[in-house]
């Protein structure tokens, strides 16, 4: 670089480099003081009107003749009741949930409307609807349409008048879903095809408190909000004959978000070239981690990284069988396992695991990182880090029990939001043990902050990076505390904005800052990358996501019972959502490809290709499947298809999962330095995740997504979640397919196991 300045002295020259980059240092800190201060702000201004306008419970329901049918405590009692079975692990209600039953909310609304124009036809001709010419169909599905749509909901009395036949209809609802959901032998084939076990639901109060809910959630997305001609839900689920049909603003705010994608890509792309004349640096010619010895704390965290195997093994396991209840629905080739294990429960456990392992080799890799940068166990270090594993066991291991006693049915409605099952996806653990992992969280923040507070009053050249690192820890412990925000009996609107926060922004928001951080600290202790251009390029990284992460936290949210300043705000914001580890991968593997003469970083093979795998899942995962779902038109129609679990397996594990375990294994080579490594086991493990994940990906759930995508554009989301479409033969053989990419990604999860266990339990 050429500087209009005479500089007398080298040192001189340098002196004014250092100005110059601490200079754009500041201007980095201060982007992202304003894009957190912003971009929270809005997400809570927009929460308090979620609050507000969020679909009413009434008080009472009654009907044309004035007699109460429904009241609020049913409507509330019933969303318990549906949370106790399962709650999203079995259907889903607004498109959010589980993929083997019915979306209920679409599923009733159909069935509704059929039997009210069967009614009208009856009424009107004596006939069926089935049987009236194409004009007389069509005056009566206007008719169904000025019934069905109009708000008659009272805001002062706070109560909803609904027709007597109507009325009729919720009736009729009640009596199928009372047989579908207990052990009315007609319903035995559908209860299989929906992985529903017999007396999944055995008191008839909660059944009748349950179907209560169900009005409740399927009058929401068909009943216009006041003023307006469009649904609490946004027409979501698309249904004709209802009139619930895709908004110009669907369509307009999906050109806008596409159009913000191209644009922010580019500036990406340009950023990153632009950023890379000054990163250079020599690789070393020995491993600059070889150095000193691994402290008394770090050699104890083997027994997390065996815990993460088992709970690996486990969720593969539990994964395998839950698919298997997609062909056979309520057995395992024959054995009737869903009396003791079912759907609901394995997929609670499949996923929830997930997030328990994947978040333990990465508590693990912070517990390794912290003392390592300051170079010492503080005082009760060893302690904390025995105390927290056996924490985290007891919650892994007694929150799996209370979610079983729950969906069998066997706590009350007030135990089971305690102990046992909340019905929320991802967030299913009872409220007890949300608390003792929010606590685990801070005991976690605590055992980062202690081994840096030295080093940070201390250490110049690594200070911002110890201050963004110690920021995201601090972040990943606060924000975990969004999951309970809701109560028991929280409105279904207002508990989805807060699960999300949870979801989106401390799984997807909070965790991938840590860990771009994690990994830039790993990179410059290797000597791959400068100190200084680490810090930028993390904090440019985190500014970019966070700019479209935090408001993008709203495209969850577009059908789920909020205003639409929530959907534009979605769109938009969440195009800029790109992927910042895909650059720290990037420049990983260029330094690794550029210093191949360095026998040292051989070593580092395995966890470099495991940090390259993230960044083609980064890709293809999160990127070109996240946002294949992403605009609000695609979302309107492929909401709650095979097409979201396509997004969440190849973004979740292909990214987050990577990421553990290629986290894990450089704690490992920094803590067995001098072990030969089995490379074998590990070639048949990287190889084995990312085959098997792949094939999974392109022989059945992305297949089977397009196969419900069409069906939904054609007939409606009622028909491309039911039986009809999903036990068809050529349906079935899709499901299948996908255990050829089971079998290989299993055989990596068990080849990662192997090795870590032969690892750990060789003597250094």
């Amino acid at each position: 670089m050429r500087f209009p300045f005479y500089f007398k002295t080298i040192k001189d020259k340098k002196v004014f480099y250092i100005n110059i980059m601490n200079k754009h240092q500041r201007k980095l800190w201060i982007a992202f003081a304003i894009v957190m201060l912003f971009s929270f702000g809005v997400l809570g201004y927009f929460g308090i009107e979620i609050y507000q306008e969020a679909p009413p419970i009434p008080e009472k329901v009654i009907n044309q003749n004035g007699e109460v049918v429904l009241t609020a405590a049913d409507i509330k009692d019933g969303q318990n009741v549906w949370q106790s079975i399962g709650g999203q692990e079995v259907g889903s209600i607004w498109g959010h949930g589980a993929y083997v039953a019915p979306d209920w909310t679409a599923d009733y609304l159909h069935r509704e409307a059929l039997f009210l124009l069967d009614y009208y036809a009856d009424a009107e001709y004596g006939q069926s609807y089935d049987n009236l010419n194409a004009e007389q169909q069509a005056a009566m599905v206007v008719r169904l349409q000025t019934n069905i749509r109009q708000n008659t909901f009272d805001k002062t009395s706070k109560t909803l008048t609904i027709s007597n036949e109507r009325n009729l209809a919720r009736e009729y609802m009640d009596a199928y879903y009372s047989k579908l959901f207990t052990d009315d032998s007609e319903f035995d084939q559908l209860r299989k095809d929906y992985a529903i076990p017999v007396n999944a639901v055995k008191d008839p109060v909660r059944m009748k408190q349950m179907n209560a809910f169900f009005f409740w959630a399927t009058w929401a997305t068909v009943t216009n909000r006041p003023d307006s001609d469009i649904s609490y839900t946004h027409n979501w689920p698309a249904e004709d004959l209802v009139g619930n049909k895709a908004t110009t603003p669907l369509l307009a705010w999906s050109g806008v978000s596409i159009i913000l994608l191209i644009f922010f890509i580019g500036v990406l792309i340009y950023y990153h070239v632009a950023s890379k004349k000054h990163g250079e640096l020599p690789i070393p010619q020995e491993d600059p981690l070889s150095n000193g010895e691994p402290t008394k704390s770090m050699t104890l965290l083997k027994k997390y990284f065996w815990v993460v195997c088992l709970l690996m093994i486990l969720q593969v396991l539990l994964g395998i069988l839950t698919a298997h209840y997609g062909v056979e629905g309520q057995g395992l080739y024959g054995i009737p396992l869903d009396k003791i294990l079912p759907y609901s429960v394995t997929r609670t456990w499949h996923t929830q695991l997930a997030i328990f392992w994947i978040a333990t080799a990465w508590l693990g890799t912070g517990l390794y990182i912290a003392p390592a940068v300051g170079g010492k166990d503080p005082k009760f270090q060893v302690l904390g880090v025995n105390f927290l594993f056996y924490a985290l066991l007891i919650i892994v291991l007694g929150s799996m029990f209370g979610q079983w006693l729950g969906i069998m049915q066997k706590l009350d409605l007030a135990q089971n939001f305690w102990f046992g099952h909340q019905g929320y996806e991802y967030v299913d653990l009872g409220r007890f043990w949300q608390i003792f992992l929010f606590a685990g969280l801070f005991i976690w923040l605590a055992l980062m902050v202690r081994p840096l507070l030295p080093v940070f009053k201390t250490e110049q050249n690594h200070k911002n990076l110890i201050v963004l690192f110690l920021i995201s820890c601090a972040a990943i412990a606060l924000f975990y505390g969004a999951g309970l925000m809701w109560g028991r009996q929280t409105n279904l609107a207002i508990a989805e904005y807060w699960r999300w926060w949870v979801v989106h922004l401390w799984v997807e928001g909070f965790f991938e800052v840590f860990a771009t951080v994690v990994l830039a600290f790993i990179f410059v202790r290797m000597g791959l990358i400068k100190s200084r251009t680490a810090t930028n390029g993390a904090l440019f990284s985190t500014i970019i996501f966070m700019s479209g992460g935090v408001i993008g936290t709203f495209h969850h949210l577009y059908f789920s019972g909020t205003p639409t300043a929530v959907m534009a705000l979605g769109a938009t914001f969440s195009a800029l959502e790109v992927v910042p580890l895909t650059l720290i991968g990037y420049e990983a593997y260029e330094n690794y490809q550029l210093s191949g003469r360095k026998d040292w970083l051989k070593d580092y093979k395995w966890p470099i290709y495991f940090m390259i795998s993230v960044s083609f899942w980064n890709f293809l995962g999160a990127g070109v499947f996240g946002f294949i779902i992403n605009p609000p038109i695609a979302l309107y129609y492929i909401q709650g298809l095979n097409t979201t679990p396509l997004h969440g397996h190849t973004a979740l594990f292909g990214v987050y999962g990577m990421l553990g375990i290629g986290l894990m294994l450089f704690v490992l080579r920094s803590i067995y330095r001098n072990v030969q490594w089995n490379e074998k086991m590990l070639k048949i493990s990287f190889w084995g995740l990312n085959i098997g994940l792949l094939l999974m990906a392109f022989l059945s759930l992305l297949p089977i997504g397009i196969w419900q995508a069409v069906e939904s554009i054609q007939h409606g989301m009622w028909y491309a979640r039911s039986s009809e479409l999903m036990q068809q033969p050529m349906m079935i053989v899709l499901k299948w397919l996908r255990t050829i990419g089971d079998v290989i990604f299993a055989v990596g999860i068990v080849a990662t196991a192997i090795f870590v266990f032969k690892l750990t339990i060789k003597k250094k």
